[in-house]
């Protein structure tokens, strides 16, 4: 390359004879602009089309020769390259040469056109401007379009090349024709219009019928005139004409018509005709964005007609919510709650209110029931499912199970549950627990009232309801322990599947552990079962028959929850029986020592003493009570004892059963006819005689029933154990927490007690304290020196 000035001359002498050839063709191609502009530019022919498309590409592509006028030759854009920073200069500019000019034509074209338009539309207003305004838009973008297509060859080159080298102010024609339309006619007419077009909504929201294409027009314009000024070529909107012509304004606009409304509304109204009437305004609105507004304005205009419709008004559902629950209005209280949950945060007091309102209910559903619901297991826990299911059943149609609802629901019904009127009375949160497993058992024992299996499942189910919220599932799992363990024993549970389907609902719900004895029992039912088989075959291969009915149950001592009797002096008739079982046990199990459980076991007596003979099932104490009279017919209270040894309290309670049932008689009782006291006269000097004069309309008697006092005692031991195996649960989870901790502060052991064993109890603190102590004193922990209240691990 040398370096000379020539390529400056012909890139002037390229302009001209460019500018020349633009002014032979410019004629046609105006009128054919002006076609598509002014006239109906469908019925352009498609020959007409590609005359102007030619024009505009051999000028971008041709220009003619000197002294050749017209005659069109193939022609390089670029003047030819300089070495000096001039000549540099001019080839990158070079490019405005196969386009500039036919540009600004087109741009002073449209803007005149656009500025003779205007004239006829500047004094309309309402719907004239709106019909002036959607109809000159409408033509005008579709002939923008065509344009744009005659120009397609100016556009993927010339414009094209100018937006890569940065050249501001150039866009694509389609974009220049919305540029000039936004800049000549859109600011002049954009307030009358957008205002008329608001005027127009307010129409519709009062019930008028309105021509809605005349807004959807305004707004298609809004959109498309919303330009990517960093992008001319793009082809997306920025919405920002959108936006701040007509959004903001639409949204103010809306806020103040429905706080106006809302206001006057409520007033002649109430909440809950409000309720159904801002729910339907939502529904207009959201169907208002869908029909002839842009998507981005849904969330704006939802949120702006949610804080005017629902949280200006916050406080009057909130006074309302409770006379709702009050009324049982389900169908308004799942209004409330959809349009309430629209709002941030805004469920917090009617989750609140509910908790409130489900507590009080429980509380006087049980008050309700009175004293009869401490002693009837079913009324209690029945009541308790009925306010369960009444308010789960809100929760779920009105409140479509959300998560703060259901916890609020939970929250209720654990506190009333345990604490009402029936544990106060008792002054424990234990009695719900307790009551629980009565209910259970009455559920599970052999009766006549008992329900069909799928029945029964169904109700198991409702029951493991309740246990989801009792506290002291420890109290629960005692109870019931000793309460399956007597329907194992006494072979009276309904059904050995419903009992198996129990333990393993309180299986997944609490874990192995928890239900592990309960399973041993099982087994040792069934494994009890083997031994008597055995035990039949090794008296019968002996030759040496019991001359009676035996059978035995051989319970683990760490499964079932009963306690070794106390002394007792078995009958003879009783004794081979035992002596020959523990010989062939202790035989098979070496090892092993038997202890057995006479306050536990029955058997049943045939007697030949009476007119009838009749079968009595009786316990194994009024067995050896009523075997001592196969030798006399009378004893005095003091020769039973020294014959059965059985405790003389004991004793009383044996011998106050037998004189009820008037098989035995007392002569010094025997004019007293309130049987209520017929123990508190018993001495030791007192004569028990058999009352040969015994009738019953059955032949089978059963005469095992609970002795005065037994179940009382019985719950207090209960209840003690339970207390007893508490405070070894928190100092085994003590040790287990500072095992791992090795360092902690006294609140911090307090709260991860309290956490670890939430699931099974609720210990109080000052127990917990007494149980830190104990394991200080076993040298399990030391209090650190210099802090008294952070303890030490010692391993």
């Amino acid at each position: 390359m040398t370096t000379n000035s020539s390529g400056g001359r012909n890139s002037q002498n390229t302009q001209s004879l460019k500018t020349i050839y633009l002014d032979n063709i410019w004629d046609d191609l105006r009128s054919g602009i002006e076609q598509v502009y002014t006239k109906h530019t469908q019925n352009m022919s498609k020959n007409r089309y590609m005359e102007l498309y030619t024009h505009v590409y051999n000028y971008c592509t041709s220009v003619p020769q000197p002294g050749n006028k017209g005659a069109p030759q193939n022609f390089s854009s670029h003047p030819p390259m300089s070495s000096n920073k001039q000549g540099k200069n001019q080839s990158t500019s070079g490019a405005h040469f196969v386009g500039y000019d036919l540009y600004e034509r087109l741009r002073d074209f449209l803007r005149g056109y656009l500025v003779s338009l205007l004239k006829n539309g500047t004094d309309m207003m309402d719907e004239q401007v709106l019909d002036f305004y959607t109809k000159q838009w409408e033509e005008y973008q579709f002939s923008s379009k065509v344009l744009n297509g005659i120009c397609a060859y100016l556009n993927r080159h010339w414009v094209k090349r100018e937006c890569d080298e940065g050249r501001k102010g150039v866009y694509e024609i389609y974009q220049l024709a919305l540029v000039i339309w936004r800049d000549c006619l859109f600011r002049e007419l954009n307030e009358p219009v957008t205002g008329a077009v608001l005027k127009l909504i307010e129409k519709e929201r009062s019930g008028e019928t309105i021509k809605t294409s005349l807004i959807s027009g305004v707004m298609n314009s809004y959109v498309e005139l919303g330009l990517k000024e960093d992008e001319p070529t793009a082809k997306g909107q920025s919405l920002t004409v959108y936006k701040e012509a007509f959004e903001s304004k639409f949204l103010d606009d809306t806020e103040r018509y429905y706080i106006r409304e809302s206001t006057e509304f409520l007033q002649q109204n109430p909440v809950t005709q409000y309720m159904i009437k801002a729910e339907q305004r939502l529904q207009e609105e959201n169907k208002r964005v869908q029909l002839y507004l842009h998507d981005t304005t849904a969330v704006p205009l939802a949120k702006r007609c949610e804080k005017v419709l629902i949280e200006r008004h916050l406080e009057n559902f909130h006074q309302v919510f409770q006379s709702l629950l009050n009324d049982d209005k389900n169908e308004d209280l799942g209004r409330m709650f959809q349009l309430v949950s629209r709002i941030p945060d805004g469920l917090g007091e009617l989750k609140n209110l509910l908790e409130a309102h489900i507590t009080n209910q429980g509380n006087n559903a049980i008050d309700r029931c009175g004293e009869q619901a401490v002693n009837d297991p079913k009324l209690y826990v029945t009541t308790i499912l009925e306010v369960h299911k009444k308010y789960s059943g809100l929760v779920i149609s009105a409140f479509g199970s959300e998560a703060g609802f259901v916890a609020a629901l939970d929250k209720a019904c654990g506190k009333f549950i345990n604490n009402n009127s029936v544990t106060r009375a008792s002054n424990s949160s234990s009695k719900s627990p307790e009551l629980l497993a009565k209910y259970c058992d009455f559920l599970l024992k052999k009766s006549s009232k008992n329900p069909e299996e799928m029945e029964l499942e169904e109700t198991l189910n409702q029951v493991m309801v309740v246990f989801k919220y009792i506290e002291d599932k420890d109290v629960f799992q005692k109870f019931y322990s000793k309460m399956l363990a007597k329907r194992l024993v006494n072979h009276v549970s309904a059904s050995d599947d419903a009992e198996a389907s129990m333990i393993s609902k309180l299986k997944q719900a609490c874990g192995y552990e928890y239900t592990s004895k309960l399973q041993r029992m099982f087994q040792d039912i069934g494994v009890s079962k083997d031994l008597n088989e055995s035990f039949k075959r090794h008296l019968q291969n002996s030759n040496e028959p019991l001359d009676l009915d035996f059978t035995i149950q051989v319970l683990s001592s760490g499964s079932w929850p009963f306690q070794q009797a106390s002394t007792f002096c078995l009958p003879q008739e009783l004794e081979r029986s035992v002596s020959r079982f523990t010989s062939f046990y202790s035989a098979q199990h070496s090892g092993r020592k038997l202890h057995w459980l006479y306050n536990m076991s029955k058997g049943e007596l045939v007697t030949n003493c009476f007119k009838n003979k009749y079968t009595l099932q009786a316990s194994t104490f009024q067995m050896a009570v009523l075997l001592q009279y196969n030798s006399a017919e009378k004893f005095t209270m003091q020769q039973l004892f020294e014959s059965t040894q059985i405790k003389m309290d004991l004793l009383i309670q044996v011998i106050q059963i037998l004189l009820k049932s008037k098989l035995l008689i007392c002569s010094e009782l025997a004019n007293n006819s309130d049987n209520e006291e017929e123990a508190d006269g018993l001495g030791a000097e007192s004569v028990i005689s058999l009352f040969l004069g015994y009738k019953n309309k059955k032949l089978r008697v059963n005469i095992n029933v609970p002795m005065k006092g037994e179940l009382k005692q019985e719950q207090e031991k209960t209840h003690k154990h339970i207390e007893e195996d508490r405070k070894l649960v928190i100092q085994a989870a003590i040790v287990r927490i500072m095992k791992m901790r090795k360092k902690l502060k006294h609140q911090q052991l307090l709260a991860e007690v309290l956490d670890q064993l939430k699931s099974r109890f609720k210990p109080s603190v000052p127990v917990i304290k007494k149980c830190i102590d104990i394991l200080i004193e076993k040298e399990y922990l030391e209090r650190q020196e210099g802090a008294k209240d952070t303890y030490n691990y010692l391993a």
